[in-house]
């Protein structure tokens, strides 16, 4: 009893003495910073002693350290209604306001400062009392985890006990290609990976890592739609246009997120993955759970219970201190883009598309805001006994949309994407329940130029050209599709269109409707209400299909023909009807096994447009042209954009038997639903029967 006793004060004192060496190097922080600035003072006109001087730094810093604890979180409460980019922004204001208020209220009454040095003031001291209580606690062994079993205390309190089992979290790393993760553990970049699969130091793997491959649509919002709902019928592309509403359809507008998500609950009959004691952290989609933060197909509706999308942004900033840190991370991120993409112009790299106006802030929010907002709630997930996670980690994405899937500029963003893995980790052992951590990506991405910069004309003009349509003499860009800027446009509360996403097309309806989705490209005439067939689009524009087909950097066509039956076109007049390619793939056979598939499949939608265009692959080097203006693009056929990665713990069943391959979202989801059957997690309603005709 006298050791525990005695063990219980040490701790109480190593706390106070912590606290004690905070207050003292704020203090002296505080001093350094008056002699400084100019217009910071902690002494009258008239002069003080040094004694009095030091006195009132130290009441100064405790003040502030007091209401940084006591009145910040009341604060960023009251203000969460801000948009979240905006609360970013507005952390320096909101601190050096805690100071002005620490300074009045200061027995001493002598010091004060301008607004404006307020600013600096309290950045700093609360950066740097953030480094030294970091540093004091890495020095005690015991503290981080006191720290995580407090938390864990604290959430078992508000929440019923947790069963015993295992819960699941699913970490998704957006757009990172399983050649290119097995890359980076082999460079050692990505440590935390590596131990678990025991990659060169003879351990026995925690973790396996299995490819899957996407239908022929890859990207996020057909991959998740299917992993966490389980359906990818009818998500031709990123973008589409829909004949029947006049509207054109991006998985990524929070409008088109929500009705994709009803479609696929109607076709499935469940809500989701995550539908019993669920979480959906910077999703695309709910997944059917009851706890949502950052879920962009929730963005749009008014704030209650049933919407918490931005709910996760208050444990984000809800300590000055991680926000100042946070903050300032921002800011540097946003200078090392620029000073990245100036040193590649100065290099004269190519590829290589623009990276300048709102990109830098763009790169900033998904690496280091996004990420760390994420992670938090998951964190918070952990600690709360959740049974099943899901979490979207969009940093890679959209740094290798611009840098390239490879090179310095993402090898970084994978460095900082282990080590939160690593931090979830860590938490994971304080958690209530054993966890088990499953690691995915929705796809990769391959490599290459745009097509405009090639040709000097986009996939929109090359159209208008077959059409005998006037062409403009100035190429209109299309923007990226990438999962980040609709983060930012719903954070910020912003109009969720962009240029050439316009619900309603305003043009003549006789002209074409041309729309990108990385090196996909989708052709549609508004005018005719049903899906066109080749001899209609002969009839109307006898030069359109044969210019498509024969340009260089075009590898296939996907069109419908009067038998109602697919048929693929290619260079010097190769027509293939679908039924047909697996004995003759003709412009297919570039693309690899399983494209015939994915391009039946698609053929079979609703709402595939009357000219699917898939981009010149090339074999070799794995390259593509994007018709948006990305150097690292996914959304079609061709390389490492199909081929995305499964990590999964060895204690779960193995994803695939043997000579078995994971092909499509849809495969993903039925095996993470038999892994939650496996640790008695939540249950999806369907029955065996179910089962078999969604498989079929």
């Amino acid at each position: 009893m006298r050791g525990v006793l005695g063990g219980r004060w040490r701790r109480v004192a190593r706390q106070v003495g912590r606290s004690v060496t905070v207050w003292a190097v704020s203090t002296v922080t505080l001093l350094v910073l008056a002699g400084l600035l100019p217009d910071f003072q902690l002494q009258s006109a008239d002069g003080d002693s040094a004694t009095r001087i030091a006195v009132t730094a130290a009441l100064g810093a405790g003040a502030f350290g007091v209401l940084s604890a006591v009145v910040w979180p009341l604060l960023v409460r009251l203000l969460l209604l801000v948009p979240a980019l905006v609360l970013g922004l507005l952390v320096f204001a909101l601190n050096g306001s805690l100071l002005l208020v620490a300074l009045r209220i200061n027995p001493s009454g002598q010091s004060e400062a301008a607004p404006e040095t307020a600013v600096i003031v309290a950045a700093v001291m609360s950066a740097v009392a953030s480094a030294t209580g970091g540093a004091l606690a890495v020095r005690d062994d015991d503290a981080y985890r006191r720290r995580l079993y407090r938390l864990a205390d604290r959430r078992r309190r508000a929440h019923p006990p947790c069963p015993a089992a295992p819960g699941t979290v699913l970490i998704q790393l957006d757009g990172v290609g399983h050649d290119v993760l097995t890359d980076a553990v082999r460079k050692g970049l990505m440590p935390t990976v590596g131990r678990w699969l025991a990659a060169g130091d003879g351990q026995r793997p925690t973790h396996r890592l299995t490819p899957w491959r996407t239908d022929w649509s890859s990207q996020t919002g057909a991959s998740q739609l299917g992993i966490l709902h389980g359906s990818t019928f009818d998500v031709p592309a990123f973008r589409w246009y829909e004949k029947d509403h006049r509207e054109v359809m991006v998985c990524n507008r929070p409008t088109s997120a929500a009705e994709l998500q009803r479609r696929a609950v109607e076709r499935t009959g469940d809500g989701g993955l995550l539908t019993v004691d669920g979480a959906s952290r910077g999703n695309l989609f709910s997944g059917g759970a009851d706890e949502q933060a950052l879920v962009l197909s929730i963005a749009t509706r008014r704030r209650g219970r049933e919407n918490r999308s931005r709910a996760g942004y208050f444990a984000y900033f809800s300590d000055p201190a991680n926000a100042v840190r946070t903050a300032l991370s921002f800011f540097a991120e946003a200078g090392r883009e620029i000073a990245q993409s100036t040193r590649a112009r100065a290099r004269k790299q190519r590829p290589r598309v623009g990276r300048g106006g709102l990109y830098p802030f763009v790169r900033a929010f998904a690496t280091v805001v996004e990420r760390d907002v994420v992670v938090a709630a998951v964190m918070g997930d952990l600690l709360a006994g959740r049974t099943a996670i899901y979490a979207d980690l969009v940093a890679y994405d959209e740094v290798a949309h611009h840098s390239g899937p490879r090179g310095r500029d993402t090898e970084k963003v994978l460095q900082r994407l282990d080590r939160a893995l690593a931090l979830i980790e860590k938490v994971a052992e304080h958690a209530p329940r054993p966890y088990r951590i499953v690691v995915l990506s929705d796809h990769g991405q391959s490599p290459g130029e745009t097509f405009r910069a090639r040709y000097g004309l986009t996939l929109g003009q090359l159209v208008r050209a077959g059409c005998g349509l006037p062409v403009p003499r100035k190429a209109e860009s299309t923007h990226s599709g990438a999962e980040a800027r609709a983060a930012v446009r719903a954070a910020l509360r912003r109009p969720v269109e962009e240029r050439g996403e316009r619900h309603r097309p305003a043009r003549r309806r006789s002209e074409p409707i041309v729309l990108a989705s990385g090196n996909l490209g989708l052709v549609s005439f508004p005018d005719v209400p049903h899906r066109m067939t080749k001899e209609e689009i002969d009839a109307r524009h006898p030069a359109l299909l044969t210019t498509l087909a024969n340009h260089p950097g075009i590898g296939f066509l996907l069109v419908r023909s009067e038998q109602h039956v697919g048929v693929v076109l290619g260079a010097y007049g190769a027509e293939i009807p679908l039924d047909r390619l697996d004995e003759q793939p003709g412009p297919l056979a570039a693309f690899g096994p399983g494209a015939a598939d994915a391009v039946r499949r698609t053929h079979a939608f609703p709402h595939t447009a009357d000219i699917m265009v898939n981009s010149w692959y090339d074999p070799a080097d794995g390259e593509v042209l994007a018709f948006e203006e990305q150097i690292g693009s996914h959304g079609g056929l061709g390389g490492a954009q199909s081929r995305p990665f499964l990590l999964s713990p060895t204690a779960l069943s193995a994803p695939a038997g043997d000579g078995e391959e994971l092909v499509g979202a849809e495969h993903v989801h039925r095996v993470l639903r038999r892994w939650l059957r496996e640790s008695n997690g939540p249950q999806v309603p369907l029955t065996e029967a179910d089962e078999d005709r969604r498989a079929a």
